[in-house]
């Protein structure tokens, strides 16, 4: 096979984290008297992270000092119990016994810190499956810089060429391109309604996370590796 490891994002592809996130802004917004932010929008802003969530949540009603200040208080709450609701998209429990039982290793290459994003893997045991875990402050770059997404398959000890990425945002997706990667937009991940993943230039497009064995078969039989 010539897809020798996979790489995922985190929030929106790998783990459904919306419901503990924007309980969160939620649990903020109460305190300033506000009401809470509707789930089915908020959920949309959350690979944009705390800042994201905060600038919709509170939009015309802080300056730009208190947002900072909420941000903060949105880490520390969040950091206190990141997994009450998030779970693995499901399906993917199945893709990852398949690459298992395949032997082709897997890895988390995230923007988010890794004080968060540990106990996050820790509680869903999925910690000591992943071959590589690179949070957003390991290294100086971020995506959509190529950066993290080669130290990731080169903690996999696999070939950047050989390596897929597949994330939910367009940051994700041209983060793997540089990088010389195959990517997979997933289209059913933390989209905002402006969005259109076809318009990033992924390898595929897949609208439900039972599709990603299917779409790596399909990069296997189409994809030029050379």
């Amino acid at each position: 096979m010539s897809i020798k490891g996979v790489l995922f994002d985190l929030d929106g592809t790998l783990v459904d984290t919306a419901p503990d996130l924007v309980q969160v802004l939620n649990r903020l917004l109460a305190t300033r008297n506000l009401p809470p932010y509707p789930f089915a929008i908020a959920r949309n802003e959350v690979s944009n992270g705390a800042l994201g969530l905060i600038r919709l949540g509170f939009q015309q009603e802080a300056s730009e000092s208190e947002i900072e200040n909420l941000r903060q208080e949105f880490l520390k709450l969040y950091t206190q119990n990141p997994c009450e609701k998030s779970k693995l998209f499901s399906g993917l429990d199945k893709v990852l016994i398949h690459l298992s039982e395949q032997s082709i290793p897997w890895g988390i290459v995230t923007n988010k810190p890794h004080a968060m994003t540990e106990p996050l893997l820790k509680r869903l045991g999925l910690l000591s499956q992943a071959g590589c875990v690179v949070s957003g402050d390991r290294i100086a770059k971020r995506k959509p810089h190529p950066a993290p997404v080669l130290l990731g398959a080169k903690e996999l000890g696999i070939p950047s060429k050989n390596c897929v990425y597949v994330g939910d945002a367009p940051r994700d997706i041209e983060a793997g391109r540089a990088a010389g990667m195959p990517t997979i937009a997933a289209s059913y991940g933390y989209i905002r309604a402006q969005n259109n993943p076809e318009s990033w230039g992924a390898s595929i497009v897949i609208r439900q996370p039972s599709e990603l064995s299917n779409a790596l078969l399909n990069l296997n039989a189409n994809y030029n590796f050379s």
